[in-house]
């Protein structure tokens, strides 16, 4: 990722916000990282930060279906500071994401779940403090409605394209994509402006 040294996810999280990171993209040139406007936190204070882990999900109309092994599957393969990035094509069929898989996520040291789907389990998740954004929710179950039928591949989540291992910023202003190759010079930009606003702020 470069020659820079990326600052830890805690620490981007606590300096940078969206809206930087969105700016300093424009300023490169690449100016379609923004997730769409109806991918949502759970609570007004959820910020997630980290490597995407990508997922696929498909439609199904089997209910007898075991459609859980691959959201487990998916769920197996996170690692450490990973955020769950999963698109149900604008599915609205059935709730993709819950409690349980935000449990196991952070188990195995997830950060977060991005996805231009459903969840459910709000309140539980909220308690939980582990931040998803989702662009709806809906209590019913994903069994025999959908399913995951890829993860660790290239995908298109709330219009923008997202690789595995692109670093994921999300607050209360939206979800933006920073692409791996680009990461760390986009990090250093966006430290650099947040620190001259702090300035300007202090001044004003």
């Amino acid at each position: 990722m470069g020659s820079r040294k990326m600052p830890s996810f805690d620490v981007m999280e606590e300096r940078l916000y969206s809206g930087v990171l969105s700016d300093v993209l424009d300023g490169m040139g690449l100016r379609r990282q923004a997730m769409s406007e109806g991918i949502r936190p759970l609570y007004h204070d959820a910020t997630v930060v980290g490597r995407a882990a990508t997922a696929l999900s498909a439609d199904v109309y089997n209910p007898d279906e075991d459609t859980l092994a691959g959201e487990i599957e998916a769920v197996d393969a996170l690692g450490e500071g990973d955020v769950l990035v999963a698109t149900t094509s604008g599915s609205t069929r059935a709730a993709l994401w819950g409690e349980l898989l935000s449990t196991a996520s952070r188990a195995r040291g997830a950060r977060g779940a991005i996805l231009d789907g459903l969840t459910r389990d709000v309140r539980q998740i909220v308690e939980l403090r582990f931040p998803v954004f989702a662009s709806g929710i809906r209590p019913i179950s994903s069994k025999g409605r959908c399913r995951i039928i890829d993860h660790g591949c290239r995908i298109e989540c709330g219009g923008v394209i997202v690789n595995p291992g692109d670093l994921v910023f999300g607050d209360f202003d939206g979800v933006v994509v920073i692409p791996l190759s680009v990461a760390d010079e986009v990090v250093s930009r966006a430290l650099e402006v947040v620190a001259k606003e702090n300035i300007t702020r202090e001044e004003l």
